[in-house]
């Protein structure tokens, strides 16, 4: 019975319609557009192919970059059999005759090149099964992900991999790849200059998804070329990349919350307004929002709390899409509020200091005595109560006995906490007073 897996020659037969992404798949490593910091002399897989010495790899990167184009040709540059699975589609029967073909190939004296598609789909049993077969040399495992393989992947399977970073490709790419299909059809794309500008932005760096694009605009029999607004009516933009339990919510909300901490509320209003394309949870926005105030504002802006809850609450009473009106505003308030981290800081250092020091008892004379024995061993002897100072500051000290005074709170001069500072400062200098 035949290899369901073995891709040698068959005998030809008459070809049907190709799709135009099959018919420009480049036939070497030279023709891959966009990916030079890879591919290139001084790319990691260009010096692997240089040196003669290619190792198994993991080529992590978004839907239409060159994931299974680029792992063919390197079969081909290395003279390796390509075998080509799907983890959506593969069991565990499947992958023992696909070892079992690769070890009579190599008995054979050829080399295997196994390209798994989607390999974060596999779980962990399945993911160790290639350990050994990678180990001996049976295969070269090429794995391609859209997920972070940190998080994915097995670590045994990373340690024997290396992880090959592919970008989405840039407009400059994408422009290339038009040319070349006009080329391969025969005539120019039947669109205005700013018509194939929006062409461009539908396909958001999917070379795959241009060319399925450019094949239904070349199909079009028009007498003028189409501007922007009539390709919208014809085509529908594509949904942006975004994954609300996955990599990319976790890329967006940190990116939304960095323009935030760096003052700027263009950017921050932009991924704050991509997250909300993308279909995430305006609450989990809320929240995060809230946790902004709190991490990055603090007492600089105490009222950015209070913006913040106030926002949430808006958007509970009226819902979207007004409702996100009000989150908009916070997030343009926070991007604009004074900037400080002293009290989260001196939390931090509080919580360190409280492991370290858990079993001190506090000093004696702020105990309560509510017990004769309690009062007769010291509780509560020499407590000074503040208001009875004349500047209502009375300058004891409520540390654990023995513990040196440490200083956890240092309130830059910023925002309200220049008013804090002076009075940090202020009583500082009571309590040497006091103690002078």
């Amino acid at each position: 019975m035949a290899d369901l897996f073995d891709t040698s020659p068959v005998s030809p037969k008459a070809e049907g319609p190709r799709p135009l992404a099959d018919r420009l798949r480049p036939q070497t490593l030279a023709e891959v557009i966009g990916q030079a910091h890879v591919l290139g002399p001084d790319g990691p897989l260009g010096a692997m192919l240089a040196a003669g010495s290619l190792s198994s790899l993991v080529l992590w990167g978004p839907p239409g970059v060159g994931k299974t184009t680029i792992a063919r040709l390197l079969a081909r540059e290395t003279d390796l059999a390509f075998v080509q699975i799907s983890a959506i589609f593969t069991g565990v029967p499947d992958l023992k005759k696909v070892f079992e073909s690769a070890k009579i190939r190599r008995q054979n004296g050829q080399g295997t090149l196994l390209f798994v598609d989607e390999i974060h789909r596999f779980n962990k049993a399945q993911q160790d099964s290639f350990l050994p077969h990678m180990e001996d040399g049976t295969i070269l495992l090429v794995g391609a992900t859209t997920e972070n393989p940190s998080f994915e992947l097995n670590a045994a399977v990373l340690s024997r991999a290396q992880v090959i970073v592919l970008e989405r490709l840039s407009l400059a790419d994408l422009e290339r790849l038009a040319q070349r299909a006009e080329k391969e059809l025969g005539r120019a794309l039947p669109l205005t200059g700013e018509a194939r500008e929006a062409l461009m932005d539908m396909a958001d760096g999917d070379g795959r998804a241009l060319l399925n694009l450019i094949e239904q605009v070349a199909a079009w029999k028009v007498d003028s070329p189409l501007g922007r607004d009539a390709l919208a009516t014809r085509l529908m933009r594509r949904a942006a990349k975004y994954d609300k339990s996955g990599e990319e919510h976790y890329n967006l909300i940190s990116a939304l919350h960095k323009s935030v901490r760096g003052s700027d509320p263009d950017a921050a209003l932009y991924w704050f307004a991509r997250m909300l394309e993308g279909g995430e949870d305006p609450r989990f926005l809320a929240r995060r929002l809230t946790r902004m105030a709190v991490e990055d504002i603090c007492l600089a802006d105490p009222q950015a709390q209070a913006v913040c809850l106030d926002a949430w609450n808006t958007y509970e009473r009226l819902g979207s899409p007004e409702g996100e009106l009000a989150l908009a505003n916070a997030v343009v308030y926070l991007a604009l509020a004074p900037k400080s981290n002293a009290v989260y800081v001196a939390y931090k250092a509080a919580r360190a200091a409280a492991r370290e020091t858990g079993s001190l008892m506090p000093p004696k004379h702020i105990l309560n005595a509510p017990t004769k024995m309690m009062k007769d061993i010291g509780y509560g002897s020499g407590y000074a109560y503040d208001h009875d100072a004349e500047d209502g500051f009375s300058g004891q000290d409520y540390f654990p006995e023995g513990m040196k005074r440490p200083v956890y709170y240092l309130p830059p001069e910023r925002g309200f906490e220049r008013e804090l500072k002076k009075r940090v400062d202020y009583f500082a200098k009571l309590r040497e007073k006091r103690r002078g």
